[in-house]
């Protein structure tokens, strides 16, 4: 076993991140990429975990009402799925400018899912006890 696998398990056993702050910015450019974002957001509110997920760049089309039962990824779950699961029991976000930059707005997007900026984000990812992964 790796150092760097078993160093890192042993800081999840003993409890040292608890929340995880999640910001995927691919969305059916790269499919694989968006897919595993979502994936390990759903784990981890799954598993326990506090979970944010940040909703950018490409991704940001998920926010809106069916956009997310039109992506496809052989032997991926289910996007809708998946959001559904962070929306039961963690927190998705929509960046601020991203939503703009579409011409989404808060009236647009599905229920559950916030709209805020770059300081939020910041906040959360330097929260105590907090991991940040950008997919």
């Amino acid at each position: 076993m790796s150092c760097a696998w078993s160093c890192g398990q042993a800081d999840y056993d003993s409890g040292m991140a608890k929340k995880l702050v999640i910001k995927v910015t691919a969305g059916a450019d790269a499919p694989e990429r968006c897919s595993q974002a979502f994936t390990v957001a759903a784990v981890a509110v799954a598993s326990g975990v506090e979970v944010s997920l940040w909703l950018t760049g490409e991704s940001s089309w998920f926010a809106l009402p069916g956009r997310a039962a039109e992506f496809e990824l052989p032997h991926a779950a289910p996007l809708p799925d998946l959001i559904e699961s962070v929306l039961a029991g963690g927190r998705v976000t929509l960046c601020t400018q991203c939503a703009a930059r579409r011409g989404i707005t808060e009236e647009d997007v599905v229920e559950g899912v916030r709209i805020a900026g770059a300081q939020v984000f910041v906040q959360e990812s330097l929260a105590d006890d907090t991991q940040a992964l950008v997919y």
